[in-house]
C-alpha cells in the first residue's frame, strides 16, 4: 500500500494514494523510510512555490531510504541498496520515483535517519558557494539564517573548505551553536543591522541570502570588491532596492538561484560533485548535517508549524518507516 500526505485546504492528511508501478528508464523507486522538512514545502502548501511543470505536487524534496526497483540503464544502483536523494517533490510519501543521477549510497557510518537531512542542504550549499559564487580558498562568506539547516551546513561546509563565515541568526542561543559549528563571527539581527559588526569582521566576498527584501541594500555594504549577493528565497519579500553606483564601483553580482527547478543534469552534477568532494568528508564527521528533531509523517502539520514559527537549530525530519532511533519532539522539544 502506498500512501502519502494530501494538502486540503489548510489541513494535511496521511492518506493512500496511487501506487508506483512503472519505473522509467535512468530512475529508481525508492521505499522511503525519511523525509525532511524544508521550507519550500511550507511555501508549495501556501501557493506561493508551485512544483515545476511534470513533478510530483506532493511535498517533500529529499528522502532517505532503501532502492525497491530500477529502471533500464541503471547500473550504479540496485534493490536493496540503501541511499539518500534529492528530489524535486514527492518524498511524504511511502515510496518515490526519482532519476538515478539525484541519488547517492547514504555516507559511512551514517544510518538512514541522518542521511535523509543531507541532500537538500548539502546540494544548495555546494551550488550556491562553489559553483555560482565560484568561491575561492580564504573568501569569506556571510550566511542569514545561519540556524537553519542549510545555515549549520553551509558553516561546517565552508569552514571546512577554507572560507570563513559569519552568520547572523534570531536569538543569541542559536549564534552559540553556529560557533561551535566553525562561524568566526555572529550577529544577532534581532539587534538591528548587521552592516557594522560585517563591516568591522573586515567584510565578505560573498553573501548567501534567503531574506531579500531590505536586507540587499545591507549585503551591498557588507561586500569587498568583486562580491557577490546569491538570492536563494524571499522571506523578507521579493522587492528590494539596489544601489547601482556601488555594484558599478566595486564590480558586485546579484545573482538568483534556485535548485528545484533546475534539470536534471544539472542536480546529477551537483550531486556527483557531493559525491566527490563532501562525502569523504561526512564519512569523516569533519562535517554533519545539523538535526534538530523528528516527527512521525503522521504529525507533518506539527512538525511543519515548528519549523514556521522559527524553533528549529537545523533539519526537522520525518519518520516515515525508518528503524533507526530517533528522539520525537513532545512539548519539551521548543528549539533555541
Amino acid at each position: 500500500m502506498t500512501k502519502a500526505i494530501r494538502v486540503t485546504g489548510e489541513s494535511l492528511s496521511w492518506e493512500e494514494c496511487e501506487p508506483v508501478v512503472d519505473v522509467p528508464e535512468d530512475h529508481v523507486a525508492i521505499d522511503i523510510a525519511w523525509t525532511a522538512v524544508n521550507r519550500a514545502d511550507l511555501m508549495q502548501r501556501a501557493g506561493a512555490y508551485p512544483p515545476p511543470p511534470g513533478a510530483s505536487d506532493i511535498l517533500g524534496l529529499e528522502v532517505s531510504g532503501t532502492i525497491a526497483s530500477v529502471g533500464a540503464g541503471v547500473r550504479t544502483l540496485k534493490p536493496g541498496d540503501e541511499v539518500c536523494a534529492l528530489l524535486t517533490g514527492g518524498g511524504y510519501a511511502t515510496r518515490v520515483v526519482v532519476p538515478a543521477v539525484q541519488v547517492l549510497p547514504v555516507p559511512r557510518g551514517y544510518g538512514l535517519r541522518e542521511a535523509a537531512a543531507i541532500p537538500e542542504a548539502f546540494a544548495t550549499a555546494w551550488l550556491n558557494l562553489y559553483h555560482e559564487a565560484q568561491l575561492k580558498p580564504g573568501e569569506k562568506v556571510l550566511v542569514h539564517a545561519a540556524a537553519s539547516g542549510l545555515g549549520t551546513t553551509v558553516i561546517q561546509l565552508a569552514t571546512a573548505l577554507g572560507n570563513p563565515v559569519f552568520a547572523t541568526a534570531s536569538t543569541d542561543d542559536k549564534l552559540e551553536i553556529c560557533k561551535r559549528l566553525g562561524a568566526s563571527g555572529c550577529w544577532n539581527r534581532s539587534n538591528g543591522s548587521f552592516v557594522e559588526a560585517v563591516t568591522s569582521w573586515g567584510g565578505v566576498d560573498m553573501v548567501l541570502d534567503p531574506v531579500g527584501g531590505s536586507y540587499i541594500p545591507d549585503d551591498q555594504k557588507v561586500l569587498n570588491v568583486d562580491g557577490r549577493i546569491v538570492l536563494i528565497g524571499l522571506l523578507g519579500g521579493r522587492m528590494g532596492e539596489v544601489d547601482l553606483g556601488l555594484m558599478l564601483v566595486k564590480r558586485q553580482r546579484l545573482i538568483g538561484s534556485t535548485l528545484r527547478s533546475r534539470p536534471v543534469n544539472d542536480k546529477g552534477d551537483v550531486m556527483s560533485a557531493l559525491y566527490q568532494n563532501v562525502w569523504p568528508l561526512l564519512a569523516a564527521r569533519q562535517i554533519e548535517p545539523k538535526i534538530d528533531c523528528s516527527w512521525p509523517i503522521e504529525e507533518a502539520e506539527a512538525a511543519m508549524a515548528y519549523v514556521a514559527a522559527n524553533k528549529n537549530v537545523g533539519k526537522v525530519l520525518l519518520e516515515v518507516t525508518g528503524s533507526d532511533p530517533a528522539p520525537f519532539c513532545e512539548a519539551k522539544c521548543t528549539g533555541v
